[in-house]
């Protein structure tokens, strides 16, 4: 399944219709070690480019943001419990949340695949 993107380096993918957000591989990388992962609540309401996530390294705190609009309908705990799993598998286990989006297309205005990898190769 391919994966849209925010110029700031986190992911969305549409299962049907639920969107799993998450971060991209190449930030896993630069931040470095994950030692710390805070999600938002189910039923949170995210709005896209908005904070929704922080992640503690050794290296530094930062704020994520939600690439859609939607409620969050399902937390990755295994992240919380294990917060390497961002480093270790960022598109896979170490998704962030679940999202029931809000619009009908709710990846329209994000970046292809394609053209994030060209983005951080610049």
């Amino acid at each position: 399944m391919s994966q849209s993107y925010l110029p700031t380096h986190e992911w969305a993918r549409l299962d049907g219709s639920t969107v799993t957000i998450g971060l991209s591989a190449f930030a896993a990388g630069e931040v470095g070690e994950v030692i710390h992962v805070q999600l938002p609540d189910k039923g949170t309401t995210l709005s896209r480019s908005k904070p929704c996530a922080e992640i503690e390294s050794v290296k530094s705190v930062n704020d994520y943001y939600s690439p859609v609009d939607g409620e969050v309908i399902e937390v990755n705990e295994a992240v919380k419990s294990n917060p390497e799993l961002v480093n270790s598998d960022p598109a896979g286990k170490g998704w962030f949340v679940k999202v029931k989006p809000s619009s009908a297309k709710p990846l329209d205005g994000l970046m292809s695949d394609a053209d994030y990898q060209k983005h951080i190769t610049k």
